[in-house]
């Protein structure tokens, strides 16, 4: 019987790389039944919201499914649909590795690591009130009361919520995924020297979780100190488990260590559903160019496979992947000793490439 997974395109280059991965996910052979969906901006055209309720039955019905970019506008405009889709779907933990492949270009060739990333909570609550609203009024007299002092009458508020819950299902899945794919060690991130009552709870609660967990070893790090770890020695580091913000902003980091965007994966998973897809934005300015690397998409494909529970699929796929990556020479523009290399192949021809070898494995 085949999977039936909904099918997220996205927006911008999100339709280019999302068919080169479909192409590369069917000439592993596995039997797949694609539910395509629409979100974003061209659902809004056509449906009246970037987020239609039919995509949102689809993949609580499928309980799978995979998506390529979606543009989130700067400032003004629409609430990101990423965030909106992983509360709709109680999608609460983003999972995304940093894996070094040979012939990618980095200065790093031992890093491998997984961040585990709270996805409802922190500053991404989305609880923010604009500059001028009666709101922040009230909770400056709040403040005030408290002995902190008001909130200046021109400015904008976020407030910065973790919760024990939240925190403590988090910290629960990174030792869980530790523990099933041999794992060593989970570090929490958080700066309690400074929030002591949100990134306090959470390294608290963190210290709970782990006593749970004695074949684990636990660490802690504060976020600032640990950026200049990861620079100065990632190969130190296996899980780290992270709230909201810091954890978006250091996935990106580590992507940075193994090769930059083009290779990062990742994964939203809730306890029931799983969304995947590329950590790296819907680049609008290159859609339709055929130029954008498809391959943080495939690993994502990789990642898919292996929570189907089609473990051979997805090592012959992700083998397939390395092997493009270490011959170098069809692959994008980003992946080539310089940015205008000449030999530098279309989003298409990476998908070509790939399936060659998937079939020279056969």
């Amino acid at each position: 019987m085949p999977h039936r997974i909904t099918l997220i395109p996205g927006d911008g280059v999100g339709p280019e790389i999302t068919e080169a991965t479909v192409r590369v996910i069917e000439a592993t052979g596995i039997p797949i039944e694609w539910d395509v969906k629409e979100a974003g901006i061209g659902a809004a055209e056509k449906f009246g919201t970037v987020l239609p309720e039919d995509l949102l039955d689809s993949v609580r019905s499928n309980r799978v499914a995979i998506k390529g970019p979606i543009t989130t506008p700067r400032g003004g405009g629409f609430r990101s649909v990423n965030v909106a889709l992983r509360k709709a779907l109680d999608l609460y933990a983003c999972l995304r590795p940093a894996k070094y492949h040979p012939g990618v270009r980095t200065r790093y060739d031992n890093v491998d690591l997984v961040i585990v990333r709270e996805n409802h909570e922190d500053l991404y609550a989305g609880l923010e009130f604009e500059k001028g609203d009666p709101a922040i009024a009230k909770v400056s007299e709040l403040c005030e009361a408290a002995g902190m002092g008001p909130i200046r009458s021109d400015a904008g508020l976020s407030l910065k919520i973790i919760s024990e819950y939240g925190s403590r299902r988090i910290v629960r899945f990174a030792f869980d995924y530790a523990r099933r794919y041999g794992r060593k060690k989970v570090t929490a991130v958080a700066k309690d020297n400074i929030m002591k009552y949100t990134d306090g709870l959470f390294f608290a609660v963190a210290r709970e979780v782990a006593r749970k967990y004695d074949d684990i070893i636990y660490e802690e790090a504060l976020v600032d100190n640990m950026t200049m770890q990861l620079v100065q020695k990632p190969e130190r580091y296996d899980v780290l488990v992270l709230p909201n913000l810091y954890g978006d902003v250091l996935s990106d980091l580590c992507a940075g260590l193994v090769g930059g965007l083009g290779v990062a994966p990742g994964a939203n998973l809730g306890d029931d559903i799983a969304v995947f897809e590329p950590v790296h934005g819907s680049a609008p300015k290159y859609a339709g160019l055929n130029k954008v690397n498809p391959m943080a998409m495939m690993f994502s494909g990789v990642m898919m496979l292996r929570h189907l529970s089609e473990k051979g699929a997805a090592d012959r796929l992700n083998a397939a992947i390395a092997a493009v990556i270490a011959e170098g020479k069809r692959v994008t523009y980003d992946m080539k000793p310089s940015l205008d290399d000449p030999t530098a192949v279309g989003t298409s021809e990476v998908a070509d490439a790939v399936i060659e070898k998937l079939r020279r494995m056969d």
